[in-house]
């Protein structure tokens, strides 16, 4: 079960070891909330909507349902278990500009409990807790 913190409220810098997971749209136009500071600060490239970019890392979230959302996370996922030298901060990815809500997008997110090196958010740690 999750026994870490959890990813901070507000991210304004990291560690030279640690990554800002956010919600992108395919087509990697950053152009606002977390995927804006994402390019602002942490590396984002315009144009590149999946995967690891600089110290962050994109998890596309605006082309259609949940459903569609699942393997993205599941390929993060498995990022992550290859990188345990980065610690991964995941924002509420979906719950902002692309309308979801925690309770639609933290069971996506349940393999990753046992994966130290994902810092999740409190309420997605919540929904899946329960």
């Amino acid at each position: 079960m999750y026994n870490r913190e959890y990813t901070p409220e507000r991210i304004t810098e990291l560690k030279p070891n640690e990554i800002f997971v956010f919600g992108s749209n395919l087509a990697g136009a950053h152009g606002g909330g977390a995927a804006r500071l994402a390019y602002n600060r942490f590396g984002a490239i315009m144009g590149q909507g999946v995967g690891l970019q600089g110290q962050s890392y994109a998890i596309p979230t605006m082309q259609g349902g949940v459903e569609t959302i699942k393997p993205y996370v599941d390929e993060f996922i498995e990022f992550a278990r290859q990188h345990p030298e980065y610690h991964f901060l995941v924002t509420q990815i979906g719950c902002g500009i692309a309308g979801f809500i925690p309770m639609e997008i933290a069971p996506l997110f349940e393999d990753a409990l046992d994966v130290e090196n994902i810092i999740l958010p409190k309420a997605f740690v919540e929904v899946i807790a329960r």
